[in-house]
């Protein structure tokens, strides 16, 4: 029988690892039994990549990220639930944001800290831990035994596709807002409450398709929880040293991104273009008429008429923000791709990529409370609220 050779775990935003470094590949339990590397399956990996103070550190990490993630993103939520004002369709994309964000939170980071923890304590990955890639083959000579179910199947898809919703709704954003920019008279004829929530639930259907295209389509890839990052990474299955003919399928995950990334940018680009346009006609105009009037009681309405609608600014500008920390945080697993196609494979690099990119979850709420001043106020009214009844009963 032809041995199952070491899986390699392969990103979302694909990624296929080839080379070898000084932390080894993860093998799935039919691969280690049959290539004779002893009974027990703990530890997969070096001492670079697990050893116990590192996973120490990396579970308080999780820990806290996650709480960050679920606080901050049931802020947002509630103050924009309970805000009239927040009723909009850059309300409701703000919303979808906020729960995709805390999908991640409250299902991505607390299963890798679970395991974490049970390969601490146990020192004995759980049976499910990396036995869903096994060949056919390899299932069958243990005696026609069912491998346990792949939590990973679920986590994996669910943080591959919340992403790619914060991905789509933040392109939703920058459209919403450059409309509102470029084409003011027409905003309220083009934006509407019900063009909004169809294209917020389309792009959730589209998102988790995509993030389940590689299982859809194939039958060549598996979700595996990788001890480098710390994960659940797609993983081709692997006969012989040959790769499967369709691994190119993965290729769609940074695809979508970077398209609609580059198209985020180009609109940011016009939208601020125009607005630049527009404040120097205005100022022209507005130094123009100055001249002429003498400069005397015109010159403080001259001021406030330098620039167009203050909040569209704040709005885009909150926005491009927003794109900049998604880029940001997206750029060291674009890096960490690259890398995989040269031929090399970074663990601790990827443990860095992979939780930059999930730290994102809790950077939105952050940026709210700075740039928006509406949200600040509706955190202040959340919890006077919440202190307030005793007094109001008694009045």
């Amino acid at each position: 029988m032809t041995a199952l050779l070491p899986n390699t775990s392969v990103p979302r935003s694909t990624a296929v690892l080839l080379a070898t470094t000084d932390c080894p590949f993860n093998l799935t339990a039919a691969a280690q039994a049959e290539l004779g590397l002893g009974q027990s399956l703990a530890p997969l990996c070096t001492v670079c990549c697990c050893g116990f103070i590192n996973r120490i550190l990396a579970v308080v990490f999780m820990v806290s990220l996650a709480f960050a993630i679920v606080v901050g993103n049931v802020v947002t939520l509630t103050v924009f639930v309970q805000t009239r004002q927040s009723r909009t369709p850059q309300g409701y994309l703000k919303v979808s944001l906020a729960i995709a964000d805390m999908m991640v939170g409250v299902l991505v980071v607390p299963f890798s800290v679970y395991t974490e923890i049970s390969l601490m304590v146990t020192n004995v990955p759980p049976i499910w831990y990396q036995g869903s890639s096994t060949s056919p083959a390899s299932s069958s000579s243990l005696g026609g035994l069912v491998s346990p179910w792949q939590p990973c199947m679920l986590i994996g898809p669910v943080f591959a596709g919340c992403t790619f919703v914060s991905i789509s709704t933040i392109f939703l954003m920058t459209v919403e807002r450059s409309v509102a920019i470029l084409r003011p008279l027409h905003k309220d004829a083009l934006v509407t409450r019900r063009r909004t929530l169809l294209l917020i639930l389309l792009s959730w259907a589209a998102s988790f398709l995509l993030a389940l295209a590689p299982l859809i389509f194939s039958s060549n890839f598996t979700l595996e929880y990788n001890e480098c990052s710390r994960m659940c990474n797609y993983t081709p299955l692997l006969f012989g040293s040959q790769l499967p003919p369709d691994a190119n399928i993965l290729l769609l995950f940074p695809a979508f991104d970077f398209t609609l990334l580059s198209g985020t940018l180009a609109v940011n680009i016009v939208s601020f273009t125009s607005i630049r346009r527009y404040s120097r006609k205005r100022k022209l105009l507005s130094e123009g008429s100055l001249s002429d009037g003498g400069g005397g009681g015109g010159g403080g309405g001259g001021g406030c008429s330098h620039r167009p609608s203050f909040s569209d600014i704040k709005a885009a500008k909150t926005i491009g923000i927003l794109t900049f920390a998604f880029t940001a945080s997206f750029s060291p697993i674009a890096v960490f791709v690259l890398g995989n196609v040269v031929g090399y494979t970074w663990c601790n690099f990827s443990f860095i990529a992979f939780w930059i990119l999930t730290g994102n979850s809790c950077c939105n709420v952050i940026i709210y409370s700075v740039r928006d001043h509406r949200f600040r106020k509706g955190v202040t009214l959340l919890f006077q609220r919440d202190q307030s009844p005793p007094h109001g009963e008694k009045t």
